[in-house]
């Protein structure tokens, strides 16, 4: 039995290959289709264009668009292997190129709810709106939610969010209703190149650390996965990501952290706190009898 269920499912989740993200927002777009999200444009803010910005209770998917200058010679950091490489993209590809002699990449990633192991979300929520499904995914129950916003800042990616007008707490459900029905969610299926891959979670894991690998052998040095394996801050998660760059250059916390975790040391440190201070008054009240 898992999570209370008398025969749970094998646990179920996304690996986002950003490396092959295109940037084309088919998933944000299939994601609102599919969920009957609202419309939630921001339109262009001068810092990128991506017109989405974050995840929110209107946008479940969300695809970051990341401009970087890349160091096309060897005086900028780069190996002379990799200066070669970039020269030829700019002479004979036409990759753009800024006055200072520095090349240009887009980075891009689509992220979506982490579906975490110790899901803090889901720990604070009073009401019971939130819960784990038989996929081990986490799920916001509307007609349950009281739009207390506990939840809210609990999660440490700042992933969920009450919906304005509404109040309740919204985010990806990882198409709960549509793994009830053996489909495979709405995002990654509109994927066009692959990059979000839906599956068992341990298949998943496999099949990143090939990928990791082949890119690393390339000579993309700087690749990684972020939140494969079933440690850190939060056990592991049901969504995991095959980065480019630093997680905090997408706008993922590097440490992130379920705060509930937590409780039990902050309780010890006040309690402790609270005993210092009593015996100090005690200690006081006894020394002016004298």
């Amino acid at each position: 039995m898992r999570h209370g269920y008398e025969e749970p499912k094998p646990r179920v989740g996304f690996f986002t290959d950003t490396s092959v993200c295109i940037g084309c927002k088919a998933c944000q777009v299939a994601c609102k289709e599919w969920n009957d999200i609202p419309v939630a444009v921001e339109g262009f803010t001068g810092r990128s264009y991506d017109n989405t910005t974050q995840l929110g209770a209107d946008n479940w998917r969300h695809v970051a668009f990341v401009e970087q200058r890349l160091p096309v010679d060897a005086d900028g950091g780069a190996s002379l292997v990799e200066a070669a490489e970039r020269g030829g993209l700019v002479e004979d590809g036409g990759l753009d190129t800024y006055q200072e002699a520095d090349g240009f990449r887009w980075l891009m990633s689509s992220d979506v709810c982490k579906h975490c192991t110790h899901a803090a979300c889901l720990e604070v929520c009073p009401t019971g709106a939130l819960f784990r499904t038989e996929f081990d995914t986490v799920v916001v129950q509307a007609d349950v939610c009281n739009g207390c916003g506990y939840c809210v800042p609990a999660c440490p990616f700042g992933v969920i969010d009450r919906r304005e007008g509404d109040g309740r707490a919204w985010k990806c459900t990882l198409c709960y209703d549509r793994l009830k029905d053996d489909q495979e969610p709405a995002c990654a299926k509109a994927c066009p190149t692959d990059s979000i891959q839906f599956g068992e979670l341990d298949d998943l894991r496999e099949r990143a650390a090939a990928r990791l690998d082949k890119l690393q052998r390339a000579g993309e040095s700087s690749a990684r996965l972020y939140l494969a394996d079933g440690e850190g801050g939060v056990g592991g998660a049901g969504a995991f990501f095959l980065l480019l760059d630093e997680p905090e250059v997408y706008g993922l916390p590097p440490d992130p952290v379920d705060p509930v975790s937590r409780l039990g040391s902050i309780y010890t440190a006040a309690g402790a706190a609270a005993l210092a201070l009593g015996a100090g008054l005690a200690a006081a009240v006894l020394g002016g009898r004298r």
